[in-house]
């Protein structure tokens, strides 16, 4: 197995040319770790990284003269929010934040992975939402800071 420790580029700049593109997909919680191993035509590919850097959509993890190998993150289900007002969005940040789910803001939208439950949640703050598919710029993480509810 060979083991890269930084992908060698992404698919939004890296040069092709006349190999053919190979997509390994991988869902966005792979995305946060440290290592992960791929089946790829060409044999696994180890992916390990010592830093901050983790893998995104389109990194290119192996090359040769015949292809080019790269992650494609699987899009998740989500809820998508859109408050209309200040208030709305911390009521409903509250409301999640006491659920213990993991929430993303991407500008204006509040994103949670979907929940049955949760689309109730959204309505009784009158939070305008929809359940999307979504490739996230990050996984979702939690948060190990130690808190309280007192």
């Amino acid at each position: 197995m060979m083991v890269l420790v930084a992908p060698l580029g992404n698919l939004s700049d890296y040069h092709v040319g006349e190999r053919r593109i190979e997509h390994v997909p991988i869902q966005s919680d792979d995305c946060a770790k440290r290592l992960l191993r791929l089946a790829t035509s060409a044999g696994d590919v180890g992916v390990r990284f010592a830093g901050e850097r983790r893998l995104r959509d389109g990194d290119v993890v192996y090359a040769d003269a015949e292809r080019v190998v790269a992650v494609e993150v699987v899009p998740d289900d989500v809820l998508v929010g859109r408050p209309p007002t200040i208030a709305a969005a911390l009521g409903l940040a509250h409301a999640l934040g006491n659920r213990h789910l993991l929430v993303q803001i991407d500008g204006d939208e509040i994103v949670v992975r979907y929940d049955p439950l949760l689309p109730a949640v959204f309505a009784e703050r009158e939070v305008p939402f929809a359940r999307e598919k979504r490739v996230l710029r990050e996984p979702f993480r939690h948060a190990h800071a130690p808190h309280g509810h007192d």
